[in-house]
C-alpha cells in the first residue's frame, strides 16, 4: 500500500535545521497523519506521496514550504499590561495570544521596560528544515478520519 490522500500514514522523523541541529523527534510512537488532510507541512507531504512501508528518505523542506518565510511586520512592540497575570517577561518566552486568525504562538524578544516587543511568527519561519523520515505504517483512513480530516488517536478525541 502507498502513501496517498486517504490513507492514514505513520512515520518516525527526524527534524534538523541548516546547521544540522535537531530541533524535534518522534518519541517512542511514530507520528501518524491523514495524507492529504494539510496535517502536516506541505513540502514534506508531498515527498511522502507514493512511498511505502519501510521506505527512509531524506526530505529537504524550503521554509516557503514549511513554516513560511519570516515576516519583520510581524514583530511588534505591546504595552506590558497586555500580559495580564504574568509576573516575569523574559526574551524566549512563548504565549498563545488569540488573533482573528485564531491561536497564535507569539515569542517574546525583548523587554524593555513597559514595552515587550513579540514575535508572531512561527518559530520556525525562514528556516529551510531536513527531515529523516521512516515509513512504519499505512493503512486506509476510517470515514469518521476521512470526515473529521485528521487521525484520531487511541487517546480519544482531540480537538
Amino acid at each position: 500500500m502507498t502513501v496517498e490522500n486517504g490513507k492514514v500514514v505513520s512515520f518516525h522523523y527526524t527534524l534538523t535545521n541548516a546547521q544540522g541541529d535537531v530541533l524535534d523527534q518522534s518519541q517512542d510512537q511514530p507520528m501518524p497523519y491523514l495524507h492529504g488532510a494539510g496535517n502536516i507541512i506541505p513540502g514534506l507531504e508531498k515527498e511522502l506521496t507514493g512511498k511505502k512501508v519501510g521506505d527512509k528518505l531524506t526530505v529537504k523542506v524550503p521554509a516557503a514550504e514549511a513554516y513560511g518565510e519570516y515576516h519583520e511586520q510581524l514583530v511588534n512592540d505591546v504595552p506590558r499590561e497586555a500580559f495580564q497575570g504574568v509576573d516575569q517577561i523574559e526574551p524566549g518566552m512563548q504565549f498563545q495570544a488569540n488573533t482573528p486568525e485564531g491561536v497564535q504562538v507569539i515569542t517574546v524578544k525583548a523587554v524593555n521596560g513597559d514595552q515587550v516587543t513579540v514575535d508572531a511568527n512561527h518559530p520556525l519561519a525562514g528556516q529551510d528544515l531536513n527531515f529523516d523520515v521512516e515509513i512504519v505504517d499505512v493503512r486506509d483512513a476510517t470515514e469518521e478520519e476521512s470526515a473529521h480530516g485528521h487521525v484520531h488517536g487511541a487517546g480519544g478525541h482531540h480537538h
